[in-house]
């Protein structure tokens, strides 16, 4: 089932909107995946290399982290806020990457925060910091960090601008972040009932 729905063109399973801010080539391949990360429990997760074939169980029971589900068919579009309790208390929607800049699948850590911060390999034509809340989790720039939820992204995780200031608090330096490409919701959702009261 995830070999096939892996050779499916992702691009024509996302709306065109969400492609509009980024430079989109309909020619260029989707980016090759090294990972894939997929979720057992709320705190433990299969994490598998898709060229070697190795895989390995990552359980970060007793740990706080952000679950990113990134945003394609399959996948949820949100980031989870997990406690080291193991209680999801906040969730909200996001972006990614666009097929051609697909956000890496795995296990990371944050390795940089920045409250006011600008791209420097996609900067804004007009001087405005397109970067802010910054959680950097990977060396080649990857970040959570303030954008808008309407379009894909460069590979970025976007969070919506009301959730970001929240997230950004409470995170820290070498605090986990997961990116899956599976729904994390079946394990979220007793928690997001029991404390926003939605059925």
């Amino acid at each position: 089932m995830l070999r096939a729905l892996r050779s499916l063109p992702v691009l024509l399973l996302l709306p065109l909107s969400l492609l509009a801010e980024v430079e989109y080539d309909p020619d260029a391949p989707p980016v090759p995946l090294k990972r894939e990360l997929v979720p057992l429990s709320k705190t433990v997760f299969q994490l598998i290399h898709l060229k070697s074939g190795k895989e390995r169980i990552v359980d970060l029971t007793g740990k706080d982290f952000i679950l990113v589900s990134v945003r394609e068919p399959g996948s949820d579009g949100r980031f989870y806020a997990v406690d080291r309790d193991g209680t999801v208390w906040w969730s909200g929607p996001v972006t990614s990457g666009a097929p051609q800049f697909r956000s890496p699948s795995g296990v990371f850590s944050i390795i940089q925060k920045k409250r006011y911060h600008m791209s420097t390999v996609y900067p804004d034509d007009n001087g405005v910091n397109n970067m802010d809340f910054m959680m950097k989790f990977t060396k080649w720039g990857h970040a959570l960090h303030k954008g808008s939820v309407d379009w894909m992204s460069h590979g970025c995780i976007h969070v919506d601008p009301k959730d970001v200031p929240v997230l950004y608090r409470w995170s820290h330096v070498g605090m986990p972040v997961v990116i899956t490409r599976h729904t994390y919701m079946p394990f979220a959702r007793p928690d997001l009932r029991r404390i926003y009261g939605k059925k």
